[in-house]
């Protein structure tokens, strides 16, 4: 298990990305929260140094150091940790950093890795009828000779404008349920892909979510995500999950971020009126005031060791499904109770858009719901502690 502390060479990356994060997205949060589609040109410096490429190159070859193996996904959660500290939206609008990516990174064949490990590639599993339950999904994929021909309706897409490529998520037989479900990579210009809307939304505005039809459209028949030779098993279906598993600590990081921006100005404020918080002082001699700033620190500490931990397992080969969704469930549920307390102990500064405490958190709320809602995490772990299965308690 990884130590409570962390190594030197991590310790200063979370330096490094935390002021990059202070330097680049502070000034420009509030600015593409207001233009919502607006794309953050100043983010292209990112496409510039190819950060996701780096990252796979490193994974690839086994990068290593006095420290021991390249942890990419421990990596990735203090890094995200950081960028959500100076604005989560904007983090999510990185190029080559989407959803989409992290299914291609824990998924794709070595040929599709080199092919499309460098596109900024869409997430797009939700439909219409089909949301926390990704075995419901009803697009379908028919195979015609040495093609695939989809149709269906895609809905809450994350980069769906901005996007090279989009990883589509679709049954080739719905008699199979969730066994027949596929991951099929369609890039932009596809006849028969075309992107429909743009949603308006409460939170996460800089990031732009779309929703997708797809109507006989045809990709080549090596355009299943992952190992085409297994075309009719359950592989497909455990593609969405293991997606899932890497990227849930992710959102576990990005709630531990946004909330500890929220308690980080709650604390700055509070040392301008004269409260200085003490961690030596008796519990029983402290304000309510107080009282409130160390329940949420603590959340915070316990959220950030979660998260960690779900990560490293990642990184170490290890079946991490219950403590990925232990990181979700819990990032979700704290990130939103923090940052609304937050708003509630500053009064009129934290419900003015003078300050980014209210954006933090509107920002918040959908980290509770995409990748999973808190109710469905709250399921599998339930499931793991009673040696149920998802038949057996639903």
């Amino acid at each position: 298990m990884i130590d409570l502390e962390l190594p030197d060479y991590l310790q200063e990356l979370r330096t490094n990305i935390h002021s990059l994060s202070k330097s680049m997205f502070r000034p420009i949060s509030r600015k593409y929260d207001i233009a919502e589609h607006e794309y953050p040109k100043e983010l292209d410096v990112f496409r510039k140094m190819n950060v996701m490429g780096s990252l796979k190159k490193s994974k690839k070859k086994g990068k290593t150091g006095s420290e021991g193996s390249f942890k990419v996904n421990l990596t990735t959660v203090l890094a995200t940790e950081e960028l959500a500290w100076g604005d989560v939206a904007l983090m999510m609008s990185i190029p080559n950093a989407a959803p989409g990516n992290a299914s291609i990174n824990a998924i794709a064949n070595e040929k599709q890795m080199e092919e499309f490990g460098d596109k900024w590639a869409a997430f797009s599993i939700t439909e219409p009828n089909s949301g926390s339950d990704p075995g419901s999904i009803i697009t379908t994929a028919v195979r015609d000779g040495c093609e695939w021909v989809l149709n269906g309706e895609k809905i809450f897409v994350t980069c769906a404008e901005r996007s090279d490529i989009v990883v589509v998520w679709a049954t080739i037989d719905k008699n199979l349920g969730k066994e027949g479900i596929k991951p099929f990579i369609v890039p932009k210009g596809t006849p028969g892909l075309e992107l429909t809307k743009l949603e308006s939304k409460m939170g996460l505005r800089a990031s732009d979510t779309g929703g997708f039809v797809l109507n006989n459209c045809r990709i080549p028949i090596d355009s299943i995500l992952g190992s085409a030779e297994k075309e009719v098993s359950a592989e497909g279906f455990k593609g969405v999950m293991k997606t899932f598993d890497n990227t849930r600590p992710i959102v576990g990081a990005m709630a531990t971020g946004v909330a500890r921006a929220a308690l980080d100005f709650v604390k700055e404020e509070f040392e301008k009126n004269g409260i200085n918080l003490d961690y030596n002082a008796n519990l029983n001699n402290i304000s309510s005031i107080e009282r409130e700033y160390y329940l949420m620190d603590a959340h915070i500490e316990a959220l950030r060791l979660l998260s960690w931990r779900a990560a490293w397992m990642a990184d170490s080969g290890e079946f991490n499904n219950v403590e990925a969704s232990m990181a979700k469930a819990k990032g979700g549920r704290c990130g939103t109770l923090i940052t609304q307390k937050c708003c509630e102990l500053l009064g009129y500064l934290g419900y003015s858009q003078k300050y980014l405490v209210e954006k933090w958190m509107r920002d918040s709320k959908i980290l509770d719901i995409f990748e999973g809602t808190g109710q469905i995490q709250h399921l599998i772990i339930a499931r793991d502690v009673l040696g149920l299965s998802g038949r057996d308690l639903k």
